[in-house]
């Protein structure tokens, strides 16, 4: 979400006056698109947009302290290993079909069919087709529930299976040090879009009493724990576009602290609907490419004009080293650390001098007891937007002061945005990176902004050993997350 027009001293304050692409202020970006001239609505309320929105505050940057190098966490008890992995997307629900095609480099984006949007001005998702969730949700409540659960339930039970912690192994262990965070960035949007219409249409009395329940963001983790008996923390996140990472940093500090041995965590999504679709085309963030909708998504790329919406659900087992080595399980990789900052500054703008992506990724490192120069490849953000894809490269050439041996992909410019599931969807894809070997490309790529000089993997695969691997994730309000994965070493 942050933005860099310039760069901050120790000791100096920040200046006010922001810049973002080419020179244009800031202010004038409505949602993420540039605009020749944002006019503020004389009537609206006083305090809908905060002074602090247009005008960065300034903030004292402060030296760091002189520390030793950093040590990775050595008691098994505190190391996090993942030890399955689920997902829902648009390429189906098996793990290596969905990495092959982005290896592949196949775009999953297509015209929209599952509701009439010939009259939208954007006509095109990564939507899911042919989903099944036969074996995993009966009937009855198959047809009951949003797809944003259907998704989660499904992605979590086959995380589940993964990790070899089928119904019959769960029924043998403690289930209260098992938990569950697998949070949404919009929750039952369908649920909650017919409530609102048979309530305008037929009045109250039609609401169905699955209104509420199915709408609310915490259903995911708690269908899924009642579906299967965990009786952990089980909670969600809603950070909007950075919300599986928060969940896997929460659910890491859960096992760290000794509270659970297990968290079945992540993200999921279901917003290609009406209302999804026309709620981000009302903030001006969507692509309107819809004469090649396989092309719209194209992060970096000096023709891009927003992002394409997604949809899915991405899911990490993540366990005590200690408790996975008893029990015997497959360690597919290791989660090294994360964090979690805020901008403080816009509803959907980005900070103009980048310090709170920059800052979360310096943090990151910190929490996982990792240096600058290991890590050699990022799963990017990269949205496709114009502010944000530039503020993330120039927060990355920030920290990283030389990018010569990372490499950089964005998984979006095949599957879309995920939203809240993004970040669930991208962690297997950073995962699969480290355990196969092979780093996917980042399609589209046709015209590369000049200030883009770290390798994107450019419409080709690209084999390369991962020896620290970060994946970021940002939403809107600010939100920025940041997590550490590595190749698992006993």
């Amino acid at each position: 979400m942050a933005s860099i027009g310039g760069t901050c001293s120790s000791g100096s304050i920040l200046k006010s006056k922001e810049y973002g692409r080419n020179g244009v202020p800031l202010g004038q970006y409505s949602g993420l698109r540039t605009v020749d001239n944002l006019k503020l609505d004389s009537n609206r309320p006083k305090g809908f947009f905060p002074k602090s929105a247009r005008i960065c505050r300034g903030i004292r940057a402060m030296a760091s302290p002189t520390v030793s190098a950093p040590k990775r966490e050595t008691d098994p008890k505190k190391r996090i290993v993942i030890t399955g992995m689920g997902l829902v997307s648009v390429f189906g629900s098996d793990i290596d079909t969905f990495y092959n095609k982005l290896l592949q480099g196949e775009s999953g984006i297509s015209l929209i069919d599952r509701f009439d949007a010939s009259n939208y001005s954007v006509r095109f998702a990564g939507q899911i087709r042919d989903f099944s969730s036969k074996g995993y949700i009966d009937g009855k409540n198959d047809r009951r529930l949003d797809d944003c659960w259907r998704y989660c339930l499904v992605a979590g039970r086959r995380a589940l299976d993964d990790a070899s912690l089928g119904q019959e192994v769960l029924q043998t262990m403690d289930r209260s040090r098992i938990g569950v965070l697998v949070g949404s960035g919009m929750g039952g949007l369908t649920a909650f879009s017919n409530g609102v219409e048979a309530l305008i249409q037929k009045g109250y009395k039609k609401i169905t009493p699955f209104f509420i329940p199915y709408s609310i963001t915490n259903m995911g983790s708690a269908l899924l724990a009642i579906d299967t008996g965990l009786m952990g923390p089980n909670y969600s996140i809603s950070t909007a576009c950075a919300t599986a990472n928060y969940c896997f940093y929460a659910a890491a500090n859960h096992i760290r602290r000794g509270e659970a041995d297990i968290m079945v965590a992540g993200g999921t999504e279901a917003a290609v609907m009406a209302t999804g679709v026309g709620g981000f085309i009302a903030c001006r963030a969507l692509s309107q490419r819809n004469d090649e909708p396989e092309k719209a998504s194209r992060p970096w790329d000096k023709d891009r004009d927003g992002f394409v919406i997604g949809e899915g659900s991405g899911v990490l087992i993540m366990e005590s080293l200690d408790h996975a080595m008893k029990r015997g399980a497959n360690i597919i990789a290791e989660y090294l650390g994360g964090a979690i900052t805020c901008d403080a500054h816009h509803m959907t703008d980005p900070r103009s001098d980048g310090l709170g992506v920059s800052s979360c990724i310096t943090k990151s490192l910190e929490d996982a007891g990792v240096s600058p120069e290991e890590v050699n490849y990022v799963n990017a953000h990269a949205t496709s937007t114009l502010a944000g894809d530039l503020a993330e490269v120039n927060a990355i050439k920030k920290v990283f002061k030389d990018t010569s041996e990372i490499k950089m992909n964005g998984t979006k410019s095949m599957i879309g945005h995920g939203l809240g599931a993004s970040g669930g969807l991208e962690a297997i894809a950073t995962i699969k990176a480290i355990t196969t070997g092979w780093l996917h490309p980042t399609i589209n790529q046709y015209n590369l902004e000049p200030d883009v000089t770290i390798d994107t993997v450019p419409n080709v695969k690209k084999q390369h050993k991962v020896n620290v691997a970060i994946s970021n994730s940002f939403g809107f309000g600010g939100h920025n997350s940041v997590v550490v994965f590595a190749p698992f070493k006993p």
